[in-house]
């Protein structure tokens, strides 16, 4: 069903994301850790998971990164070994920067006749040194795998200084981009403003807008809105005191969270976006993982909500 809700732009798709873990980990451990992301997310309705791909980013910010980078198990051989029992489609994750283009023509044919679901994400800045570009890696999915579905990555925050996202997101479409996943999302003027001009750009071009999944994460204490920061992730200065103030800054993170999707939900509703949402947690800590499938409850029932209004209208 996913490829299908993907295809027909259909609004309301919600997926759940996590990283896999550290590659250092003994198979005993990584079994067990997979073990309880089953337990928590087998009776959660979601339409895929998103397994991601870490790349090291020291080279996109001077500050300190607040936690260690450690390289971490291949998303799709967790996915295989791991994850089976878990009857969802998966989204793999592909930084094509760290990859040639024999690694990643080989993995693009293994299992071509399978359905299979991607996000490519490229450099995490002008100074990272890649192997492979962006483009280079959608022309190579072309060329070996047409049955690949796959997607990009956006940021509304970068639509506020550069004013030219909804372009960047057309361009990639023409690509074969056929859907977006933002980072996580706490700018919803950012974000109502990238959708405005993607609205009005592909009326203007004449295209169908593709499904974009505003990513959302719990917040569950400041060393965790340290690395969000440190992460990229734009959080306004009223945001970012409503929760360092509070005395629960989980709950508080939660409510405005769900805040924030709805008013983007609704947005995209009036306008036809098909607007969808992607929910992780950042934090390995068990409190902010459980809290962020608490979202996903929260928001799965909020979009079933305003599907069962759109239907009355």
């Amino acid at each position: 069903m996913l490829r299908e809700s993907i295809l027909n732009k259909k609004a309301g798709i919600i997926t759940y994301g996590m990283t896999p873990p550290k590659a250092s980990n003994t198979a005993e451990k990584i079994a067990e850790i997979s073990q309880k992301q089953i337990e928590r997310l087998k009776n959660v309705d979601i339409d895929a998971l998103i397994l991601y791909d870490v790349q090291e980013e020291s080279d996109r910010i001077e500050e300190e990164r607040p936690f260690p980078y450690m390289a971490m198990l291949d998303p799709e051989t967790y996915s295989e070994q791991y994850l089976h029992e878990l009857d969802v489609p998966k989204i793999i994750y592909r930084c094509v920067g760290k990859y040639s283009e024999t690694e990643l023509t080989n993995w693009l044919t293994k299992s071509s006749a399978q359905e299979r679901f991607s996000v490519f994400v490229g450099a995490s800045s002008s100074q990272q040194q890649v192997t492979l570009e962006l483009t280079d890696a959608y022309k190579l999915s072309s060329l070996h795998n047409s049955s690949l579905t796959f997607g990009g990555v956006i940021i509304p925050e970068r639509h506020s200084k550069k004013n030219d996202e909804h372009k960047r997101v057309v361009n990639k479409m023409k690509q074969g981009c056929s859907f977006f996943v933002s980072q996580a999302t706490f700018n919803v003027e950012a974000s109502k403003s990238f959708l405005s001009d993607y609205y009005h750009y592909c009326n203007e071009l004449e295209i169908g807008m593709v499904p974009i999944l505003f990513n959302l994460a719990p917040c569950g204490s400041t060393k965790t809105l340290e690395f969000m920061k440190w992460l990229g992730i734009s959080i306004p200065r009223w945001l970012e005191n409503e929760l360092k103030y509070s005395s629960d800054v989980l709950d508080k993170s939660i409510q405005l969270t769900n805040k924030i999707f709805e008013e983007l939900l609704e947005f995209g509703l009036e306008k036809g976006i098909p607007v969808g949402c992607s929910i992780e947690s950042v934090s390995t800590r068990k409190v902010e993982i459980e809290a962020s499938i608490q979202m996903l409850n929260d928001i799965k029932s909020l979009i079933d909500k305003k599907r069962l209004v759109e239907i009355a209208r």
